[in-house]
């Protein structure tokens, strides 16, 4: 903070006083006025990351540091800035990557160590909250004795300023003892007010359960199928095509076609946009030099690869007909998107044949039956992802960690028999509507009543196979059922060794 700044937030906290002393003066019914002005803030003009904070103020009862510190990805930083993160946080492990608000947490914690009495609290992005940064942040901070006494979990707070820029917040207060009590703020609308909640125990996710930092686990539980990303072409465009860019190609070359397959991401799925790739996996060399206009494009693909700053991606110009990264799935598969709107109840999940071939904005999950995907596609499981996952902008990011690490129940056969029933009842509903998309199908105003109520049947018959088949009254009392129960199968699903995934019992629509 330099001068001028720095005397702008001094007539701001003078200002704020005669605003309290107002309203103190009219709930007691006594003026009370501090003018002339005696005592001016105290207000030290540097940068806040680079200062010695208890040699400015020490820690102690009744001191408070509270603050609405900047919110930066690690993508936005400056260099100076940073330079501040590596000055906090140091160069090791995977703490780059955090945002900059974490700074200040690392700085409070370190600045209260000397008097545990203090208390801290910032607004903050609620990316912290929320996907890989929980367990990096949080492992570096709850064994330093960091204990959270309240917060308010994820709320909208929409600036006055010209643009009104949105952004999603929280606020956390913190200390370095066990606290009296604990209090969860949760917003039913994130536009509106909070409802306040005693807490036994408030976790990095921001949730009355215990504190749990999940791990960025690569494999599933066991007897489950593998999610995979879809494939990576790094190809410039040039095996991609559009529908349009389809015709004209099979117009000119006919042969081209038995090498054409649709090519979904996350959008084209969800949206019903057609796509196009080819697809030359296999393709003899005779054929290929019989279609130029393919040869042409795969000429495009080795100039663009080969200009690559990545080894791995200039080596793979030896290949040019091949994806750099080839993930197709040899059978059916469950297509998840990674990328959906945070303003949809369910994330938008499908069944696709192997010769549509996903790419790297969609999940993959080879030999996935009705069950998984009723299971996947319930209230339960997406409760589990708006907690866990990251976030794009404020869109769900769906990462193979959140299937990995997700507890599944553990059905009867009469219970696994009724989530395949209403998952099949999902997907008849949906195919109720031939011309609607999953955007469509799943908008929250839009979504057709069948399809509503094939949804809310397959959550009883979730709930039912969790144990609860009346569900649960809150999202946060879902999830700390949840938490529990993973951290009842976190030591056991760590320690076993992959398994092979269970074969399918029957063929999904």
């Amino acid at each position: 903070m330099e001068d001028w700044p720095a005397q702008i937030a001094q007539v701001a906290l003078w200002l704020t006083d005669h605003q309290m002393n107002m309203e103190l003066s009219e709930e007691f019914g006594t003026l009370r006025m501090r003018l002339p002005l005696t005592t001016a803030p105290n207000i030290l003009p540097g940068n806040a990351l680079r200062e010695d904070w208890a040699g400015f103020v020490k820690p102690g009862p009744d001191v408070y540091c509270v603050g609405n510190p900047p919110f930066i990805g690690h993508q936005y930083r400056s260099a100076e800035q940073q330079a501040d993160m590596h000055r906090v946080w140091g160069r090791e492990g995977k703490v780059n990557r955090l945002d900059y608000v974490t700074c200040w947490y690392r700085k409070a914690v370190d600045w209260m160590v000397a008097d545990p009495r203090a208390e801290s609290c910032f607004v903050s992005t609620n990316s912290i909250t929320q996907g890989e940064q929980v367990g990096t942040l949080w492992g570096e901070l709850l064994p330093r004795g960091l204990r959270i006494r309240f917060a308010h979990r994820t709320f909208q707070w929409t600036s006055e300023a010209r643009g009104r820029a949105a952004v999603h917040c929280v606020i956390i207060g913190f200390l370095l003892r066990e606290p009296a009590r604990r209090v969860l703020y949760d917003y039913i609308d994130i536009r509106g007010e909070p409802q306040a909640v005693a807490a036994e125990n408030i976790n990095p996710y921001l949730l009355d359960a215990p504190d749990v930092l999940l791990p960025s686990r690569t494999r599933p539980p066991p007897g489950m199928p593998r999610i995979l990303q879809g494939s990576k072409p790094v190809d410039g465009g040039h095996l991609i095509l559009t529908d349009e860019e389809r015709t004209a190609l099979i117009a000119a070359e006919p042969a081209a076609t038995a090498w054409i397959r649709p090519f979904l991401g996350s959008s084209e799925l969800i949206n019903g946009t057609k796509r196009f790739c080819l697809w030359l996996r296999g393709i003899p060399p005779q054929a290929l030099r019989g279609m130029p206009l393919v040869a042409e494009r795969v000429r495009k693909v080795r100039e663009v690869r080969l200009k690559s700053p990545t080894l791995e991606f200039r080596k793979s110009a030896e290949v040019p007909t091949l994806f750099t990264q080839d993930r197709q799935p040899a059978g059916e598969y469950i297509a998840v998107p990674e990328v959906s709107s945070e303003n949809r109840r369910f994330i938008p999940m499908a069944f696709l044949q192997a010769e549509t071939v996903a790419s790297n904005l969609l999940l993959t999950i080879e030999g996935g039956t009705y069950y998984h995907f009723g299971v996947l596609t319930s209230t339960m499981h997406m409760d589990w992802m708006r907690a866990v996952a990251g976030r794009l902008e404020s869109r769900y990011r769906y990462a193979p960690s959140v299937y990995n690490t997700f507890p599944w129940p553990d059905p009867t056969p009469a219970q696994r028999a009724a989530i395949e029933a209403t998952a099949q009842a999902i997907l008849d509903a949906r195919a109720n509507h031939p011309g609607a998309t999953l955007a469509d199908l799943y908008d929250p105003i839009a979504m057709p009543p069948d399809l509503a109520a094939a949804h809310a049947a397959n959550d009883r018959a979730v709930d039912a196979a969790y144990g609860q088949p009346r569900g649960w009254p809150t999202e946060a009392a879902r999830l700390a059922f949840l938490f529990a129960r993973y951290q009842g199968q976190a030591a056991p699903l760590d320690a076993a060794p992959p398994r092979r995934p269970a074969a399918r019992r029957r063929r999904a629509a």
